[in-house]
């Protein structure tokens, strides 16, 4: 499985690529090969903001519905529009066009439960 050196993980599987004080988030490779081929993602969060571990959204796969939970607390700025006409690209690209909302990360953000691709592994 591939787990990018330059991004950051936790432990509900999500992945976390931070640019100055935005972050965009989606799920891992591991997290969408567990959940098998997603037809629906539903955000509905846009201009919230939530705390780290706060649901911000679902992915729905043939099998199951899963929360998506906030890697770290902001403000949700954008939402992968592209994933209502295409979802099944967190299966194929989920580090790319997968990805699912771009957040511009609170003030003294605790960001100190963020792992580092070795510590993700190590976590599976």
């Amino acid at each position: 499985m591939n787990f990018p050196a330059e991004l950051k993980y936790t432990k509900d599987h999500e992945w976390v690529k931070i640019d100055g004080d935005i972050a965009t988030i989606g799920i891992t490779e591991f997290a969408q090969s567990e959940l098998g081929d997603i037809v629906f993602v539903e955000i509905e969060t846009q201009g919230q903001t939530l705390g780290a571990h706060e649901i911000f959204g679902t992915v729905e796969a043939v099998k199951t519905v899963s929360d998506l939970f906030m890697p770290v607390a902001g403000e949700v700025l954008e939402v992968n529009a592209g994933l209502a006409d295409d979802p099944a690209s967190v299966n194929t690209d989920p580090y790319g066009n997968g990805w699912m909302i771009k957040v511009k990360i609170a003030a003294g953000a605790d960001m100190s439960q963020l792992l580092d691709a070795a510590g993700y592994q190590a976590l599976l």
